[in-house]
């Protein structure tokens, strides 16, 4: 089975304007998703609507391939991506731009799934949620929970907390069930791919702005694997600041 590890890359991010090219530790944030990624073995390119990122990407040594500035995400950047290269891999992996702790067993993880599950279409990572953070981190809304079944399927995603657990004070629910987030991932088998980018908009994706429910609600299995692995995405400039904290500590 051929694999290729896409990385969709804007610059322009209502949030965070040029979040790509900002710099940790000294090093522009997609150079270092790059190297994370490098470490899984896989074939990778950077795809990107900016010449400025294209170039940083190149002259630190990996591919980059220009797409359209109008995609309404990250996966319809991957689909063009995957196009324009002419590649032939079975599974495309899809590592934000904004993840510059991702683990390459993580990726690899990712990659054994369409192993364990031959039929599988797309796959995505979740995470324990570790219940010292407290219920209001569980709230945040920019926290995404997952609800799995026990295959090892997705039955839902969402900004609230789910599952909802009755006849419980909230401030018991960390002790009595567990939670997972997502952690945003994604693999996709390349036909699988070229499908869920002409679905339309659904009710749910509009509801939640998560565009994972539109492939859910069009019937798609998405297979979730889960991983203990810390990552730290990086949304704002604060989220910047933290990533840079924990860096530092991790190389004193």
């Amino acid at each position: 089975m051929k694999y290729i590890v896409l990385i969709p890359a804007r610059y322009e991010s209502t949030r965070f304007p040029g979040k790509p090219l900002a710099r940790i530790c000294g090093e522009e944030m997609i150079t270092r998703v790059c190297r994370q990624v490098e470490k899984a073995g896989f074939p990778l390119a950077v795809a990107t609507d900016n010449d400025n990122i294209r170039e940083v990407v190149e002259r630190a040594g990996f591919r980059a391939v220009m797409t359209s500035p109008t995609h309404r995400s990250g996966t319809e950047r991957v689909e063009e991506a995957v196009r324009n290269l002419a590649s032939d891999a079975d599974v495309v992996i899809n590592v934000q731009g904004d993840e510059p702790f991702i683990d390459p067993e993580q990726i690899r993880m990712l990659a054994d799934m369409f192993v364990t599950y031959p039929d599988a279409q797309i796959a995505t990572l979740v995470r324990p949620f570790d219940p010292a953070l407290g219920i209001s981190a569980l709230e945040d809304p920019n926290l995404v929970k997952v609800v799995k079944s026990e295959q090892d399927r997705a039955l839902y995603f969402s900004r609230s907390v789910i599952p909802f657990v009755r006849k419980t004070p909230k401030e018991k629910w960390l002790d009595t069930t567990s939670f997972f987030s997502h952690i945003g991932i994604y693999a996709y088998r390349a036909d699988a791919l070229c499908r869920i980018v002409t679905l339309p908009e659904s009710p749910l994706e509009k509801a939640e702005s998560l565009e994972q429910l539109r492939w859910l609600q069009n019937g798609y299995d998405i297979r979730v694997g889960v991983s203990n692995h810390l990552t730290i995405g990086i949304d704002t400039p604060a989220d910047l600041e933290e990533a840079e904290r924990y860096l530092s500590r991790l190389k004193s």
